[in-house]
């Protein structure tokens, strides 16, 4: 899998002028490998793989069913292979996976061949932009309330959150998210709401509120360690609140692909993981 990830998204950085992603740490691949068998063993259904008999692999997809909400988690087609329906087949079955789903979520890239794929499989693109740079502590306002270290005791709270948001809790999904993901939790009089965070990466996030999501983003942003460049991603014109914590701590802001949505308006106030959606 991380063999045809790494050969179709070095291929697509070049096609959009961009450079590619440096190697992996070991502790990326063993992140990666991990939440491939997690998915793979909740969703065997959707997740497959298609080998070309001399040449090998060709190309994979990851999928999920969770509660009414399906998402794609990976769709990726070796270079060699692009262009002779590879996509489609892998993408066709992983939308028989989410035949009974009212609802859909795809984090899509800028590679034009993707955004004209999930259009035609009747996603709505909503342009999503990036937060990245490292985090100017002096331009952002202490939290105004309370943020907790989260465990695994707020499981209940962060499906009744993603049910809010996006229609179906993410399940057994928080567990995998919390083996590799330091966890930021608000539950207090004036709502609730989560975030994870690995490094300086914020991977989702979820609130009932505007104002605290803004919260659990500033203490996220605040605990980034000193010399790690802080990452925002897939943030859509709705989640303007993201924007201002960025732009109050330094971050740069940059186009970054999309959301792609089906039977559902953008989650508000959220931010989705490219792996759990």
């Amino acid at each position: 899998m991380r063999v045809i990830s790494s050969a179709a998204f070095g291929a697509s950085h070049i096609l959009k002028g961009e450079a590619p992603d440096g190697p992996a740490t070991a502790e990326e691949i063993a992140a990666r490998h991990s939440v491939t068998r997690h998915l793979a063993r909740t969703d065997p259904g959707g997740c497959w793989l298609i080998e070309d008999e001399t040449a090998g692999p060709a190309g994979a997809v990851l999928s999920t069913r969770r509660e009414g909400t399906w998402g794609l988690s990976l769709l990726a087609v070796v270079p060699g292979a692009q262009g002779k329906g590879v996509g489609k087949a892998l993408l066709a079955r992983a939308l028989v996976h989410g035949r009974a789903c009212l609802r859909g979520i795809i984090c899509g890239s800028r590679h034009p061949v993707a955004a004209r794929t999930y259009r035609r499989a009747g996603f709505t693109l909503h342009p999503a932009m990036r937060l990245t740079g490292p985090v100017d502590a002096s331009g952002l306002k202490p939290p105004d309330g309370a943020v907790h270290e989260g465990t695994v005791r707020h499981r209940d709270l962060m499906d009744s959150l993603d049910r809010r948001t996006r229609g179906g809790a993410h399940g057994a999904d928080h567990e995998e998210l919390l083996r590799h993901h330091r966890l930021f939790v608000v539950d207090d009089l004036a709502g609730s709401g989560y975030c994870y965070l690995r490094g300086g990466s914020v991977e989702l996030l979820a609130a009932t509120s505007r104002r605290l999501a803004a919260r659990l983003l500033t203490a996220a942003l605040l605990s980034v360690p000193e010399g790690t460049a802080a990452r925002v991603d897939r943030l859509t014109a709705e989640q303007d609140w993201a924007l201002d914590v960025g732009i109050a701590a330094g971050l740069e802001i940059t186009n970054a692909g999309y959301v792609c949505l089906r039977g559902m308006r953008p989650p508000m106030p959220y931010i989705p993981s490219e792996d759990f959606l």
